[in-house]
């Protein structure tokens, strides 16, 4: 069994202060190894490659600064003229305002950060290759990886400060005190889940970990949500099954936080699993957050007491992400200058399902997952191991024509190519983003024809 006892410590100390990595063709994994001298004496540690000076390894960015602005205002338009034409209670949309400015300059600060980070992952050999660009000149740039990780960073940071300027310091309900502070527990182990899963997904780049444990990584970062919940346990009976059923409601106790913990679980994973184009990543992500946000002013507008202060919550979480997110998409948008990584997929997916389960919107959540839910059971068997998996289920590249093919690999991207023919891989990127958008349009059409009727 290996063991650090049998590798010399010089060779420990170079490996901690500049290690010697190899990287994953695509996903700009790093993976660390000792090799063990099983035949005499330990032998002297090689020498290892210099680390380039910061001026060598400055990648060169590029900023879709007019793409960007078209995507950013066709999915925000109708979030900000909800919210503006909308009856919101007055001291409610003052704390949404603020929420929206500060995020404003977490889009900004992520734009400025980026560069910066480049530099130092590319320093430690966190980088990758394109796929979808092999044989051509873009193929063989170094794109730095994990930058999903500055948008994370930058998106806490934000969120924590902003209740400085919402909650007041008593996390009690009383006549001196609004009832919004009675989120305070579970806003902060939302935060707490948020966090815990971006650095899980920073692990699982570094390390590559299997997907038996991927798995696993979202119940782990779920476990401070599920001790800190303190909300209801009970389900609404669609009034058709009431007269059979005898009952207007439902308390599932225990299993309903087992269901919380399964839409974790869910949500990060399916994301991830939808990927392997510029920019798909972050823009489904930005989609469902968008349409998540024309949800929560909709209920706010039309409720009121606890169903307002819930999607509220939401949308104090909400606001940050789509702008941290459509900063790393400036970046991430064909041609990809950066990498998200799983930590952008896993940090994400995280946040998404802690503002569905806190929000008590998790059905209509689900349904706007609509695109992630049929990849995902399209794509079971090859992910249970059925049929064969290879390490990345991506369509062939023509580097003479610049048109991507699709393979016999069980997944959207693969199926899109095959049903619509060869594309651009930013021409297929749209592709799945507009399903993403009739997918969100569809579930509010369905929730306007069942509304009165189903609950």
């Amino acid at each position: 069994m290996f063991s650090l006892l049998d590798t010399p410590l010089s060779s420990l100390m170079d490996l901690i202060v500049n290690p010697k990595v190899k990287t994953t063709e695509g996903e700009g994994i790093r993976v660390c190894s000792l090799a063990r001298n099983t035949s005499g004496p330990p032998a002297a540690a090689a020498p290892l490659d210099p680390v380039p000076a910061a001026a060598d390894l400055s990648p060169t960015l590029s900023i879709k600064w007019r793409k960007l602005l078209l995507f950013a205002t066709l999915c925000l338009t109708p979030y900000l003229l909800l919210l503006y034409l909308l009856d919101v209670e007055r001291r409610m949309l003052k704390s949404i305002l603020i929420n929206l400015a500060m995020s404003v300059g977490a889009f900004f600060l992520t734009i400025f950060l980026i560069p910066i980070v480049s530099v130092y992952v590319l320093r430690r050999n966190m980088f990758g290759y394109d796929i979808n660009k092999r044989g051509s000149p873009a193929g063989t740039v170094k794109v730095p990886e994990s930058l999903g990780l500055v948008t994370g960073v930058v998106y806490l940071v934000v969120t924590i400060l902003f209740q400085h300027s919402y909650f007041t310091p008593e996390n009690t309900i009383s006549e001196s005190f609004p009832p919004e502070n009675a989120w305070l527990t579970e806003y902060n182990a939302a935060l707490a889940c948020i966090c815990f899963m971006l650095f899980l997904g920073f692990v699982d780049d570094v390390l590559d970990i299997p997907w038996r444990v991927k798995l696993l990584l979202p119940s782990i970062a779920a476990l401070p949500l599920l001790m800190a919940y303190a909300g209801r346990t009970t389900i609404v009976i669609p009034k058709p099954l009431r007269s059979s059923l005898g009952l207007k409601e439902l308390n599932l106790g225990w299993v309903y936080k087992l269901y919380m913990g399964l839409l974790a679980v869910f949500c990060t994973n399916s994301v991830n699993i939808l990927a392997g184009v510029n920019g798909l990543e972050v823009g489904q992500s930005v989609i469902i957050s968008c349409a998540v946000l024309i949800h929560n002013v909709m209920q706010i507008a039309h409720n009121s007491g606890e169903i307002q202060h819930a999607h509220a919550f939401s949308i104090y979480l909400m606001q940050p992400l789509v702008a941290t997110s459509l900063g790393l998409l400036a970046f991430n948008w064909y041609p990809s200058s950066v990498f998200v990584g799983d930590t952008y997929t896993y940090f994400a997916g995280m946040a998404l399902a802690v503002v569905g389960i806190l929000g008590h919107f998790s059905e209509t959540l689900l349904l706007f997952f609509l695109p992630q839910i049929i990849n995902f059971i399209y794509s079971i068997p090859q992910l249970f191991k059925i049929v064969p998996c290879p390490r990345h289920r991506l369509p062939s590249f023509d580097p003479k024509t610049g048109l991507l093919t699709g393979s016999n690999d069980m997944n959207l991207v693969n199926l899109f190519l095959r049903w619509f023919g060869r594309c651009s891989e930013q021409q297929l990127c749209i592709r799945l983003l507009l399903f993403q958008v009739l997918a969100c349009g569809f579930c509010f059409a369905l929730r306007y024809f069942i509304a009165g009727w189903y609950k």
